[in-house]
């Protein structure tokens, strides 16, 4: 078991500069696949199809690979995934496979009974896993609301306010509109797993040689180091995993940190359930959609007159003190 003073962590952004610009944070995942796929090695990891629900896949190929990149807040349908990793490895492939801790956890015990030496793991430090069913209602909500047909969705759109900012950003007939339903919904936490609320990986332990996230914390502590293009923070969980870290540094700038100054709630407990959960899901199955943003986001009619309130006193005061 790992602690705060043993931990190997780094901060890294990918020299590519492309890279970064296609990436959630700073473009590691890009080159550690790079340095399986150029091995003539196999890539599995999650991406968004034509319906813009999020699965998992095989790639053997850089084009491929490319899909897996930026995130996907929502749950991955894994199909047959694990007995393809399971053949690739049997079949003397080298693999990676990325997604979540407990799909780590999950591949790692199915292939459990061959060869693991050639499977490289690299999990994400995980808010937790929303229902598929809301984000199925939220692209139904949006498709009635713009009246036309969804061609992109980007849970994190970096491109307007750099990578520090959350934007969440859907085409929608050409035109592209932001929204922080989706996104207010997530970071509520009534919309997750159940078993998300005790999740044994939200901690400092992981079951993955790798372990990713965003480098919250750079800003305060390398600022230098932070150009808001994205910053990945990379934890070596074993052996072979800072091995592979090694090889693929030569494509990244990168500097050893102190996980103390990076540390993330996920890295430490489970977000706690809401009080109001049930209450939520009751009224996602009996209620219109629109009523649940109404009632579940800050976009809800509360807010709305409180976020008034506060702008009126602010004219106010500013009046006041001008006279």
């Amino acid at each position: 078991m790992k602690n705060k003073t043993n931990v190997l962590a780094y901060i890294i952004k990918n020299r590519d500069i492309r890279v970064r610009e296609n990436s959630r944070s700073g473009g590691i995942f890009t080159a550690l696949s790079d340095s399986v796929l150029s091995s003539g090695g196999i890539v599995y990891g999650c991406f968004l199809n034509n319906s813009f629900n999020a699965v998992h896949k095989r790639a053997d190929s850089a084009v491929a690979r490319n899909e897996f990149r930026k995130s996907k807040y929502i749950q991955s349908d894994m199909s047959d995934v694990f007995q393809e990793v399971k053949v690739d490895l049997q079949n003397s492939k080298t693999v990676l496979f990325s997604g979540t801790s407990c799909q780590v956890a999950g591949v790692l015990a199915f292939c459990s009974d061959v060869n693991r030496e050639n499977l490289f793991c690299v999990d994400i430090v995980c808010h937790g896993v929303p229902s598929v069913a809301i984000w199925q209602e939220f692209l139904k909500y949006v498709t009635e609301k713009h009246e036309g047909k969804i061609e992109k969705v980007e849970f994190r759109n970096k491109a307007k306010f750099g990578w520090i900012d959350h934007v969440e950003t859907i085409v929608v007939d050409g035109i592209e509109y932001d929204s922080r339903v989706f996104r207010e919904l997530f970071y509520r936490h009534n919309s997750l797993r159940p078993s998300c609320y005790s999740c044994p990986y939200k901690s400092i332990n992981h079951p993955a040689d790798i372990t990713i996230a965003d480098a919250w914390g750079v800003q305060e502590h390398d600022k230098d180091f932070d150009d808001n293009k994205g910053v990945s923070l990379v934890i070596a969980n074993s052996e072979k995993g800072a091995t592979w870290l090694k090889a693929a540094m030569d494509r990244c700038e990168s500097r050893v940190v102190n996980i103390e100054d990076y540390m993330q709630k996920p890295l430490i407990a489970p977000f706690k359930k809401p009080k109001d959960r049930n209450k939520f899901w009751m009224d996602f199955r009996s209620k219109k959609f629109e009523y649940i943003i109404s009632k579940h986001t800050k976009d809800s009619i509360q807010v709305k007159i409180a976020r008034k309130v506060k702008k009126y006193v602010t004219k106010y005061i500013m009046r006041v003190k001008r006279c």
